[in-house]
């Protein structure tokens, strides 16, 4: 590939422009547009906003019209707006049907066919129609909680029990993820909010599941999960949260996969703020029992917002190269981290 790999960003808060900054410091590559509505962004220089020298780069302002932004003719476009399928799937149609590959942040379109089967048959419909391929990553679900599982029971003749924890820490999120997972709320608070549903908690246990399943043939027939709050003993502060003692730090997200009545895959999943207050140190862990089994730990966690920018910055040749339509990180090669011109990487 001469040309250098064109990129739009739809969505230019914290992951999106994230990712600009990462791509700006890697060779063979070029942001070509930029979609976000926020009034304080539109019509402003992307090198402005993020602090980051112009140099010899081409001008790129914040456009409000996405398809202002699929004009410059991107080989791929980078959707950072949604956590859930149903609400990316309108966005992620408009820029398929633009013949434009697609790399999705939304935790559910990592295996949307989990929860959204229709519309992931429809997703796959659209992108072999217009020739393109559409991908959903980040560090969890796409790594830490599925793919890295995956990977580690290549070395096995047989897989009996999955077992996959993160333990890591809120405290580098902002103000709505401190709403979400119900950071400062009395217990009753967090079991009204429980009940209504306005606690998001983790999203993405019911995906990493059946990558999982599918991926390793496990048969997974049933799933559920659940989210318990976590109570601080002492005060907890961090930047955007506070919990004083006896109110909730986080919370506990666990999730199974069963096949006939009989769990086979496992996810735990404590998130709070300031967990080494209290003794908790971050951390991801698999286990995988069988034969011969295999035990993991990274200590400290890998961290999540890096992490996930780097994901969708390191897929995107592979999603370029990749033959048309929906896939998993189980249909494309494993990712690496790319040192060099990104157009060395592209078939």
């Amino acid at each position: 590939m001469k040309d250098k790999v064109k990129v739009a960003i739809w969505g230019f808060g914290a992951m999106g422009s994230g990712i600009a900054k990462v791509l700006l410091r890697k060779q063979g590559v070029d942001i070509v547009g930029v979609c976000d509505l926020a009034p304080q962004k539109v019509g402003k220089s992307i090198y402005e906003l993020l602090e980051v020298a112009q140099e010899e780069r081409p001008q790129v302002l914040v456009s409000k019209d996405i398809e202002e932004v699929l004009q410059t003719k991107p080989h791929v476009c980078i959707l950072a707006t949604d956590s859930f399928t149903i609400k990316a799937f309108p966005k992620i149609k408009l820029v398929l049907e633009h013949g434009i590959n697609v790399v999705s942040t939304a935790e559910e379109m990592s295996y949307p066919k989990a929860q959204q089967p229709e519309l992931a048959a429809e997703l796959d419909k659209i992108a072999k129609e217009n020739g393109v391929t559409v991908l959903g990553t980040g560090i969890n679900p796409g790594m830490m909680m599925d793919l890295l599982a995956i990977c580690l029971s290549g070395c096995m003749t047989d897989v009996e029990h999955v077992v996959c924890k993160r333990v890591n820490s809120l405290s580098p999120f902002g103000p709505a993820v401190m709403e979400e997972q119900g950071v400062g709320l009395s217990l009753e608070e967090f079991e009204k909010g429980k009940k209504e549903g306005t606690l998001a908690g983790h999203v993405g246990f019911a995906e990493s599941v059946g990558m999982i399943s599918e991926a390793i043939g496990l048969g997974v027939d049933n799933f559920h999960q659940n989210m318990e709050p976590i109570v601080t003993s002492v005060d907890r502060r961090s930047p955007y949260g506070f919990a004083k003692a006896g109110n909730v730090a986080g919370v506990n997200m666990t999730g199974f996969g069963d096949r006939k009545g009989e769990c086979v895959i496992e996810m735990i999943h404590p998130q709070q703020i300031e967990p080494e207050l209290e003794g908790t140190h971050t951390g991801d862990y698999i286990t995988l029992k069988g034969s011969p089994e295999v035990n993991m730990s990274v200590k400290p966690e890998v961290d999540g917002g890096i992490g996930t920018i780097a994901m969708c910055v390191n897929m995107i040749p592979h999603v370029i190269n990749s033959e048309p339509g929906l896939k998993t990180m189980i249909d494309l090669p494993v990712p690496r981290a790319i040192m060099d011109d990104f157009r060395n990487h592209i078939k």
